[in-house]
């Protein structure tokens, strides 16, 4: 009985960490579309910091075969060189 209780706390703390990752990335994308480097920067270590600590709580899965945590960095990274100000 008390390890449904477990699995019910984390089920709302992944919950809530799993918004908070959507949300800095739509944040990021937003800000990457409309070409703000200055913004695009800040908001992208966000984003980065928040994608590994959802992967290190094991929110979103960090090791193979999935790796969502990676994936998602592999998709961003294109755009860190245009995030950065010259």
């Amino acid at each position: 009985m008390a390890k449904l209780g477990n699995v019910e706390r984390r089920r709302v703390r992944n919950k809530s960490v799993r918004s908070a990752v959507k949300t800095s990335l739509i944040k990021a994308e937003k800000l990457i579309s409309e070409k703000e480097a200055e913004a695009t920067s800040a908001e992208m270590v966000q984003v980065l910091s928040t994608l590994d600590r959802a992967a290190k709580k094991g929110v979103i899965p960090q090791v193979a075969p999935h790796e969502e945590a990676q994936a998602v960095k592999g998709r961003l990274e294109p755009f860190l060189p245009q995030a950065v100000p010259a």
